[in-house]
């Protein structure tokens, strides 16, 4: 059973894993303590076979994710306060602890869908740039405003953003540092859907589930291979599609999908 008291609540059901943030009174800032619990359960998600979706979302209504927090995370890494315990020293000594909490540079082949309910600010904003399928609220508010403090988003929104919603898009959020609405956020392509604050769980765990029921080789392999290939030369994206085709058509899988398909049952899945 979850410790609700932890910064980080991490539960499985079945073939879906749920990232909670769970600082509500801090608007869910990633502190210390936090960044390394997500690290550590992303970790986990990536090695369990029987997982196949995860979810990362925050407690409470108020905030998705305000970013980092500016009594403990934002001091410690620019130098201006000394490690003080285990999970200090963790982010400043353990390079796996910022990429997969970040969800950059850390390898993960298995779908993210971020569930988001309130201010998605700074790293909150950059962690769901990680994601693949985005769900906010219709109170959601989205922003960088990291200029606006004399710093810059460093957890990979100037690298991916401009990939995601284009150049003049990015640009506008990452210089002006202003944040945009749930609906503005969606026009842009951002998020993918905006539903009442009540709904945004449960739809994304309906996607969740719909992700899970497919091949789970065939989906890695498309996760796997979208990043892999982003801002190549189609020559070398398309080797990277060829690569994935071999792997995933000589699967037991492959077989059995369209093998379910004329015998009108449902798939039997089993990773290989």
């Amino acid at each position: 059973m979850a410790n609700h008291d932890l910064p980080l609540l991490y539960t499985k059901d079945g073939a879906v894993a749920t990232f909670t943030l769970n600082r509500p009174a801090a608007r869910n800032a990633l502190s210390p303590e936090l960044v390394c619990r997500l690290a550590d359960a992303i970790a986990d998600f990536v090695h369990d076979p029987a997982l196949r979706v995860g979810i990362l979302t925050g407690s409470g209504d108020k905030a998705f994710c305000s970013g980092g927090d500016l009594g403990t995370m934002l001091p410690l890494i620019s130098g201006d306060r000394a490690p003080a315990d285990d999970w200090d020293r963790r982010v400043l000594g353990e390079p796996f602890v910022m990429a997969a909490s970040s969800l950059r540079d850390y390898p993960i082949d298995k779908p993210l869908i971020a569930a988001i309910n309130g201010a998605c600010l700074a790293g909150g904003m950059e962690m769901v740039l990680g994601t693949d399928i985005r769900i906010a609220s219709e109170q959601a508010v989205f922003g960088l405003p990291e200029v606006r403090r004399a710093v810059i988003p460093f957890a990979g929104s100037l690298v991916r953003l401009p990939r995601q919603i284009g150049y003049a898009h990015a640009m506008e959020l990452l210089l002006t540092g202003q944040p945009i609405d749930a609906a503005h956020a969606q026009r842009i392509g951002l998020v993918n859907h905006v539903v009442p604050a009540a709904q945004v769980l449960a739809k994304a765990t309906d996607i969740a589930r719909s992700i899970a029921a497919n091949g789970p080789l065939a989906v890695q392999a498309v996760r796997r291979t979208v990043v892999a290939s982003s801002g190549l030369p189609l020559a070398d994206g398309y080797r990277i599609e060829d690569d994935a085709k071999r792997t995933v058509m000589a699967s037991q899988d492959a077989r059995e999908g369209p093998r379910a398909f004329m015998e009108k049952r449902a798939p039997r899945y089993v990773g290989r």
